[in-house]
């Protein structure tokens, strides 16, 4: 179970460092007024998810139960911005049809990125407390 969680949090990565170009592309970093996400908020996410991602990698090659339970204790703060962010999002998606010059930065996400990168998020979330509760082995 451990080495699906690693699949599905690989799955999710990418599809948050997807996000996270079109974001500072789109000038989401630049121009903190162009978007609703505060950088904190986008860079905090990424990093304890990057963290916890290196955490997983390890506990995959050592087996560790601490390591384990460390990355899923990460995995909830990351969880909850995550939700921030989408919460943050919904309404600029919601507007996407309004003509508008200023558009923010996450207007440029696309659903299936948002939606496939939430669903990963979710069962990588609970696959890691699954192996960390050695529910099926590991």
């Amino acid at each position: 179970m451990g080495i699906a969680a690693l699949i599905t949090w690989l799955i999710t990565a990418l599809g948050g460092f997807y996000m996270l170009f079109t974001w500072i592309s789109k000038g989401g970093a630049r121009t903190p007024s162009a978007s609703h996400f505060p950088p904190a908020l986008i860079f905090g996410h990424f990093a304890l998810a990057a963290i916890g991602l290196v955490l997983w990698i390890v506990y995959v090659i050592v087996d560790n139960d601490t390591l384990a339970w460390i990355a899923f204790v990460l995995l909830l703060p990351v969880a909850a911005l995550g939700f921030t962010m989408l919460a943050r999002w919904l309404p600029t998606y919601r507007t996407r049809t309004a003509a508008t010059t200023d558009a923010p930065a996450e207007r440029h996400f696309p659903v299936a990125v948002v939606g496939g990168h939430g669903l990963f998020a979710v069962t990588t979330l609970v696959l890691v407390l699954l192996t960390a509760l050695e529910v099926g082995g590991s």
